[in-house]
C-alpha cells in the first residue's frame, strides 16, 4: 500500500523489451536502499524490484500493466515519481493508494495560476470510473484532490512544492498519465451497479 506522497524522482537509464515484458532500469537516490522483491510505486504503478546495481534498480512490467498504464510510452532520460510502500505505524499523509492503475488520461490543459498550477485531464468514464469534487485521485502516483469534476474530465491544483518535487513539472499538454481512482469510491460505484446500495 502507498500514500501517494512522492518520495523522490527517478530517471530512466535503460529500457529493454523481452517478449511482451518491459524491463526498466531507474537511477534514484533510494535505489541503493532497495531490496530484490520489494514493491515500489513507479508513476503510480506498483512494480517489483528484480535487479540492483549501484545507484540503480530494475523493475519489470508485464503486458497487463502496459495495457493499463503509460509505462510503454516512457523513454530513456524521462523522470518518474517513486514511492516505497507505507510502513505500518507511519502517518497516512495522502490517501490509500494501491499502485494498481485503473486507466490512463491525457493532459488537456495546464494553467499557471500565479502561485499554483491547474492541470486538466480527460479520461474515458465509460469504463465506470468517476471523480468527485474534493475527492482523492492518484495521478502518476501523486495523491491529489479533485478541484473540478465533470463527465470525462477533472482538474487538480498543484502547489509549488508538489510541482518542484514530483515529475509534474515535466508534464505537457498531450502527455498521458496513469490514474488510480479512490478505492472507497470504486467500492461504492460497484455496489451501486450491483444494486446493493
Amino acid at each position: 500500500m502507498f500514500t501517494g506522497i512522492i518520495e523522490t524522482l527517478g530517471i530512466i537509464k535503460n529500457i529493454k523489451r523481452e517478449n511482451t515484458n518491459l524491463h526498466l532500469t531507474i537511477a534514484s537516490n533510494i535505489s541503493d536502499d532497495l531490496k530484490i522483491d520489494q514493491s515500489v510505486s513507479h508513476n503510480g504503478v506498483c512494480l517489483t524490484v528484480v535487479a540492483l546495481n549501484p545507484g540503480q534498480h530494475t523493475v519489470t512490467a508485464i503486458q497487463e500493466t502496459l495495457m493499463k498504464s503509460n509505462l510503454d510510452k516512457l523513454e530513456v532520460g524521462d523522470k518518474l515519481n517513486l514511492e516505497r510502500c507505507t510502513m505500518v505505524g507511519s502517518r497516512l499523509d495522502g490517501h490509500i493508494v494501491q499502485g494498481h492503475v485503473d486507466q490512463t488520461a491525457v493532459c488537456t490543459e495546464i494553467k499557471d495560476e500565479n502561485g499554483s498550477w491547474l492541470y486538466t485531464f480527460q479520461y474515458d468514464s465509460s469504463i465506470g470510473n468517476i471523480t468527485v469534487e474534493k475527492g482523492s485521485i492518484a495521478v502518476n502516483g501523486i495523491s491529489l484532490t479533485v478541484v473540478d469534476s465533470r463527465k470525462d474530465t477533472f482538474s487538480v491544483a498543484i502547489i509549488p512544492y508538489t510541482f518542484d518535487h514530483t515529475a509534474m513539472h515535466t508534464l505537457k499538454v498531450g502527455n498521458q498519465v496513469n490514474l488510480e481512482f479512490d478505492i472507497v469510491g470504486k467500492y461504492v460505484t460497484k455496489l451501486v451497479a450491483l444494486g446493493r446500495l
